[in-house]
C-alpha cells in the first residue's frame, strides 16, 4: 500500500496542484486531513479520495472522521481538533484501537509527527502552507511493504526530507 497524506494548506492551490501532479499515478489513495478552506467538490480537492473537515473548513458535507479501506490496511483520518491533538495522541490511540487502525492520519498541529505504536502508524504531514515544527513545507508518502513502512517526508518542490523521514520495522 503506498498513500500521499497531506493537510492544513489553508486555501492555498498551487502547493496541492503541485504534488497531486507529482505523485498522482504512483499512490493507491491520497488523503487530505483537513483545513484546505476549499468546499468539498472544489477541483482541487476531487483528486483527495480521502477528505475530512477541518476546524477551517466550513463545507459542511465534509465529514469529521473517515474510516477507509485502502489495499488490506484499514486508515482512520481525522483533522486532530476534535482530537486534542496538540496536547496528546492518547484520544487518537483509543480510536485507532476501536477501529483496529493501521495507519492514523490527522493535521491541526502544523507539526511532522510519525510514531508506530503497537502495530500502527500515527501520522501527521506537517503543513504545505504554514508549517510550525520544522519550519519547512511538508506532505508525506507512507508505503507498506511485507518487512517494513516507510514515511517519507517531502518538502513543496517534492524533495524528501531525509532528516523526518523514517522506516519502521515491522518484524
Amino acid at each position: 500500500m503506498k498513500v500521499l497524506v497531506v493537510s492544513d494548506n489553508h486555501s492555498s492551490k498551487e502547493e496541492l496542484q503541485h504534488l497531486v501532479e507529482r505523485h498522482q499515478n504512483e499512490v493507491e489513495c491520497m488523503i487530505h486531513c483537513g483545513d484546505s478552506e476549499f468546499d468539498y467538490d472544489a477541483s482541487e480537492m476531487l483528486p483527495f479520495q480521502v477528505r475530512v473537515s477541518g476546524n477551517c473548513d466550513y463545507d459542511h458535507r465534509y465529514p469529521d472522521e473517515s474510516v477507509d479501506k485502502v489495499g488490506d490496511k484499514t486508515v482512520f483520518t481525522t483533522h486532530g481538533h476534535l482530537y486534542n491533538v496538540k496536547m496528546t495522541l492518547m484520544k487518537l490511540q483509543y480510536k485507532a484501537e476501536e477501529v483496529q487502525a493501521d495507519l492514523v492520519c490527522f493535521g491541526h498541529s502544523h507539526e511532522v509527527l510519525s510514531v508506530f505504536e503497537e502495530g500502527t502508524l500515527f501520522l501527521n504531514p506537517g503543513s504545505v502552507k504554514l508549517p510550525r515544527k520544522p519550519p519547512i513545507q511538508t506532505y508525506a508518502i507512507v508505503e507498506w511493504s511485507e518487512n517494513d513502512v516507510s514515511v517519507t517526508y517531502r518538502d513543496e518542490t517534492g524533495e524528501i526530507v531525509e532528516d523526518l523521514s523514517k522506516i519502521f520495522s515491522l518484524t
